[in-house]
């Protein structure tokens, strides 16, 4: 069953039952303790431990590849006299990149400057029932490059899936800031209500605290390896 992840804490909370239910029926060898530990795998992705003040926070980010071409500056028109064709491949303009972090906000309108850019060039992409959300995980369309410009990983692409299907529209070609807004807003309170249920059930190791925590634990434990291994 695909859980549906919500924007703001009202909603999650008013379908938590009827969700709850759905996934009974579906699965019925299972426990609320399951349902749970599925909502910590939605959520925990848009969330991390504070070690200052010993809470969770929202953290809505995702890593890409921001291709670029080096010294772009230096580029320009010029008229050689002496133009040697293999040479020329073999000094060609290499591509390279670097990893960066960017809002889900950013990344969600990136992929809908995709999609629309798809739209544009097949006029019957949007007929009958089709809509956006259609080419939200749609290959070629997520993973084009042109030039420069950020560089998806589909796998990657593949855990927000969620997200993107409940913040992105079905037309347009602007995402909703507000509804973003309401989202960095509601997750901390949303994990703070699975956290408490987990808690309830005597289950509170699986909570999306607990999973941040050791998370954060971890990273901290590596980088201090490494610092010193680098002294």
């Amino acid at each position: 069953m695909e859980l549906p992840l919500y924007l703001n804490f009202k909603d999650f909370e008013s379908h938590y039952y009827d969700n709850l239910e759905k996934w009974f029926e579906e699965y019925h060898n299972t426990s609320e303790i399951d349902y749970l530990k599925a909502l910590v795998a939605l959520y925990s992705p848009y969330l991390y431990y504070n070690f200052a003040e010993d809470k969770l926070q929202a953290d809505a980010f995702i890593e890409v590849k921001d291709c670029f071409f080096p010294y772009h500056e230096r580029i320009g028109i010029s008229f050689c006299n002496h133009y040697n064709k293999e040479s020329a491949s073999q000094k060609g303009l290499n591509q390279v990149f670097e990893f960066k972090n960017i809002s889900m906000m950013e990344y969600a309108q990136h992929i809908l400057d995709k999609i629309n850019k798809y739209c544009s060039k097949n006029r019957n992409a949007l007929d009958g029932s089709k809509n956006i959300q259609d080419y939200i995980n749609d290959y070629d369309i997520v993973t084009s490059v042109e030039g420069v410009g950020y560089c998806i990983s589909y796998n990657r692409h593949q855990k927000v899936l969620p997200f993107l299907k409940a913040y992105l529209p079905y037309y347009g070609q602007v995402v909703n800031m507000m509804l973003y807004r309401d989202f960095i807003f509601s997750v901390v309170d949303i994990a703070e209500y699975i956290d408490q249920k987990l808690k309830t059930m005597k289950a509170f190791e699986h909570s999306i605290y607990r999973h941040s925590r050791a998370d954060a634990q971890f990273k901290v434990q590596m980088s201090r390896q490494f610092l010193t291994l680098c002294n």
